[in-house]
């Protein structure tokens, strides 16, 4: 098949989705897929070719790609573009994908995870992989895809929704209950997201977290053991514990970075049977509830009592060699490669909308 494998983007998980990407069109590649990775802000810039034999590409354009140490520089890389126009899809890019049999979105957070680049390939009539434009915008804003996935009875912290300027954040930290868990509506990768215990604590946080976004959701702290599920084909694959590092802190560099900053994923978690049933059921509702189609992942706190706490749902979670799904998938026997194809087989034979 020709398979556009679409990375990158301008969101502030750009260097996890270029990984993601050049990962699967790699693993593609290797089973004889004409995949090729496109970077869906910067586009096809530097190829002057007709489009058709983009596909015929001996490396897929896939190059090299790494997880930095600190979140991207997206003003560097909006400057870095030829075309300086307000557009957040790059030259040819939609082109591309229209002479494509499938597009692997291979992106994250905001224009891959939130429903627009999937609208715009459905008026396209293009077949891409995972959820549509509607369950892709409600499990991207955790404050609706609270209210939705509670509705349909998981467990979830006490929570409320806020937007608020500089101006508000003295009255807030004097008042918003701490300790509490504060989280920009559409961020992702634990950018825009903070645990302070102290009205201090929350005070800076609130401060640190505007520029990510004035729209945030403040929530009951949950002290316990953090699982992740992952769901692909309408069931959940064993789930998987996230153990902080040392320091304790949860953020973007404990997630993407190995040794003793990084954090620990036990694959299967370490919990008893009913544990996981319990969890495991929380994740199918969650995924059915909004609506999601192929694979998601949603995240939970397990308490000291064995209640499962729901705190968010991934519609395009990261799919490097090492990240969560595939080695969730790598249990049941699934290599790395097959998973990737069986994404884009289901996508086509269930269709996104």
């Amino acid at each position: 098949m020709k398979i556009v494998v679409l990375g990158g983007g301008i969101s502030t998980e750009r260097h996890v989705s270029l990984v993601s990407a050049t990962s699967v069109c790699k693993a593609l590649r290797s089973l004889g897929h004409r995949a090729i990775f496109v970077d869906l802000f910067l586009g096809l810039e530097d190829f002057d070719a007709p489009l058709e034999t983009a596909f015929d590409a001996p490396d897929g354009f896939c190059g090299e790609a790494a997880i930095e140490h600190e979140a991207p520089d997206l003003a560097a890389v909006i400057a870095s573009r030829r075309d300086q126009s307000p557009s957040r899809i790059g030259k040819n890019v939609l082109e591309i994908c229209r002479l494509a049999d499938c597009v692997f979105l291979g992106l994250h957070g905001a224009d891959g995870e939130d429903g627009k680049i999937q609208a715009a390939l459905e008026l396209l009539g293009v077949p891409y992989t995972g959820s549509g434009p509607l369950g892709s915008a409600m499990a991207m804003d955790k404050a609706v895809a609270k209210r939705i996935v509670a509705s349909a009875g998981v467990r979830t912290p006490a929570w409320q929704e806020l937007t608020y300027t500089e101006a508000d954040i003295p009255t807030l930290a004097g008042t918003l209950p701490v300790p509490c868990a504060v989280k920009v509506v559409g961020g992702g990768s634990s950018i825009g997201v903070a645990l302070p215990d102290t009205r201090e604590e929350l005070r800076q946080a609130l401060h640190d977290i505007l520029p990510y976004g004035n729209r945030v959701v403040v929530e009951q702290k949950i002290v316990g053991r953090e699982l992740t599920v992952p769901v692909f084909d309408d069931r959940a694959l064993c789930p998987i514990e996230i153990v902080p590092p040392e320091s304790g802190r949860f953020d973007y560099i404990s997630k993407y970075q190995s040794g003793s900053e990084g954090a620990s994923e036990l694959c299967p978690a370490p919990i008893d049977e009913a544990a996981a049933r319990r969890v495991c059921e929380a994740a199918l509702k969650a995924h059915r509830a909004l609506g999601l189609k192929v694979y998601s992942r949603s995240d939970f706190i397990m308490d000291g009592d064995g209640l499962v706490w729901y705190l968010e749902t991934n519609t395009l979670p990261g799919m490097t060699p090492a990240s969560l799904i595939p080695k969730a998938a790598a249990v049941e026997g699934m290599s790395y490669a097959q998973l990737c194809e069986q994404i884009v087989l289901l996508s086509l034979r269930k269709g996104t909308n």
